[in-house]
């Protein structure tokens, strides 16, 4: 059966339309997965989760309430999935407790450019077969938890800083994947092929 998903856009700064719209074609070209689509309307983070069990989240800055933060959080815990593309790591600046739950959260970032994404877990099943390839993106600079695991990263000032990770939260499954700052981005193979497999990845309970 299909893994019921929610695809949840919105918030300021991004161009969620043009990337949402790029993201649900790729998500409905994989027939693993039956998306609804939910804008800017946080309050079905609060009550409206439990029909589903994977939700792919692109939203930027915004504020979430203590209801809303706790029934994305415990939602989660018991054996659901969670993909956050890019500014879902820049979500909700006042609440550590979804900073932890996504890893990590964003510091800056670098002009929009090109740049090389590296595999650095070839043998995990989001980037298995994957090799080096190159980008144009805003690279996105986080602080995030040495505990997470680095699937592929990039070079930040001579240093490796991650591009896509995954962790738990409970029971549940955490996929973060930093590419796809707008609709061109999101437009790369590469991310979608990362983001059909790290939601797959996502959505499947761990066994």
């Amino acid at each position: 059966m299909a893994i019921k998903t929610l695809l949840f856009t919105g918030g300021e700064i991004h161009d969620w339309k043009g990337c949402g719209a790029e993201i649900e074609k790729i998500l409905r070209a994989d027939s693993a997965f039956d998306i609804t689509r939910v804008n800017e309307d946080l309050t079905v983070l609060e009550s409206g989760l439990d029909p589903y069990e994977l939700i792919v989240f692109y939203y930027t800055v915004g504020e979430i309430s203590t209801a809303q933060k706790n029934g994305l959080l415990e939602w989660l815990a018991r054996g659901k999935g969670y993909v956050g593309i890019h500014s879902a790591a820049d979500s909700f600046r006042g609440c550590p407790e979804y900073q932890a739950m996504v890893g990590g959260y964003f510091i800056t970032h670098p002009a929009y450019r090109q740049y090389q994404v590296s595999v650095t877990d070839p043998e995990h099943p989001i980037t298995k077969g994957l090799d080096e390839f190159v980008v144009e993106d805003e690279q996105y600079i986080t602080d995030y938890d040495p505990r997470v695991h680095v699937v592929a990263s990039a070079l930040w000032k001579g240093g490796a800083m991650p591009v896509a990770w995954t962790k738990s939260w409970g029971q549940g499954r955490v996929f973060y994947l930093a590419l796809g700052h707008d609709a061109k981005a999101c437009r790369h193979e590469v991310f979608a092929s990362m983001l059909q497999r790290g939601a797959l990845w996502a959505g499947t309970p761990a066994s």
